[in-house]
């Protein structure tokens, strides 16, 4: 009698089958399956980045004339066009020639100036979606600036302030509105007092438009990223704690001031990102200033450079929002 060999193994002598056969028995083969991967969800696609570009009056289904070649192979080419299509209308830019910083809440672009501008190039920060949701560890900065409320009026008191917090998708899109257009508002006021910022030209929607620091292809570094000539650090420095004391005198602390929002280009040096800006009129505002005092002097220590911080901050602070330097906490 043929004696059976269990389902699923594998035989190579199958001669003798009626004696005891030779069985080397085997793993089960089983096929590969392979998981068919989901498509990322565009960000344009987002319920409330939908309604934000409705508020803006952009229509994502009406193919815009403004289609530069560097979006084409771009994920949120959609998203970045609906940002800058409005700038390119108003004949501020023509083109986009590449991506100058990548966050993870903004990115910075390139552009090819207008003629009608004067300007050879431009550089656009567009705020990604990312900024619909919850603005991560602004506490600090919510309350020490001017906030609208949901229907984009300016807001006062603790309540109200408050409402403007609250995470409904009309709160988020009233906080972005007002962030984004702080920023600009703040960017605008220190250039016009002389402090070295890019030259602010516009605010569309989500996207704000500026002077472009560096050659096409090369943009500035940020002062992290280069090494300072000896006879180069004095004057630098003096620079930035004269745009400091300035800020300051025209009512603005940047709030998160370092050598990676610094740029360097030509031996000199612009103060960039203001996102986080606020006004020293408001109450616990002292610690944000000296602590930009504080980063500033901390880089500059690396060249031999040694100044007491906290000392220059007080009396900076002094001199402009009054009180005595033994009065204030460092």
């Amino acid at each position: 009698m043929v004696k059976k060999l269990p389902k699923n193994l594998y035989q190579d002598d199958v001669e003798g089958l009626d004696q005891e056969p030779a069985v080397r028995w085997e793993p089960i083969r089983r096929p590969v399956v392979r998981v068919k991967q989901e498509k990322k969800a565009s960000y344009e696609s987002n319920e409330e980045v939908q309604r934000w570009l409705k508020v803006q009056g952009v229509d994502l289904n009406q193919a815009p004339a403004f289609n530069p070649t560097f979006l084409s192979s771009q994920r949120d080419a959609p998203w970045i066009l609906s940002s800058l299509t409005p700038l390119y209308e108003q004949k501020l830019i023509v083109d986009i020639l590449h991506v100058v910083k990548s966050g993870k809440e903004a990115t910075v672009f390139c552009c090819l100036a207008h003629p009608e501008t004067g300007l050879d190039y431009l550089a656009v920060k567009v705020y990604r979606p990312r900024m619909f949701r919850s603005l991560k560890n602004d506490a600090d900065y919510r309350y020490n600036r001017t906030q609208r409320d949901e229907q984009g009026r300016v807001v006062h008191g603790d309540n109200r302030l408050r409402g403007v917090a609250r995470k409904t998708a009309r709160g988020h899109a009233a906080r972005v509105m007002s962030w984004i257009e702080y920023e600009f508002t703040t960017q605008r006021m220190l250039y016009q007092a002389g402090v070295h910022v890019p030259m602010p030209v516009a605010h569309v929607g989500n996207a704000v438009l500026m002077h472009y620091v560096g050659t096409v292809g090369h943009a500035a570094p940020l002062l992290r990223d280069v090494r300072l000539e000896p006879d180069e650090v004095s004057p630098l420095f003096d620079r930035l704690m004269a745009d400091i004391e300035l800020s300051l005198a025209t009512r603005r602390v940047h709030g998160d001031l370092s050598e990676y929002n610094i740029l360097y280009w030509e031996r000199n040096v612009t103060i960039i990102d203001f996102a986080q800006a606020v006004d020293p009129c408001y109450d616990e505002v002292f610690p944000l200033f000296a602590r930009d005092v504080q980063r500033v002097c901390q880089y500059f220590e690396q060249y031999g450079l040694h100044n007491d911080a906290q000392q220059l901050a007080a009396e900076m602070w002094t001199r402009h929002m009054g009180g005595h330097v033994e009065d204030i906490i460092l």
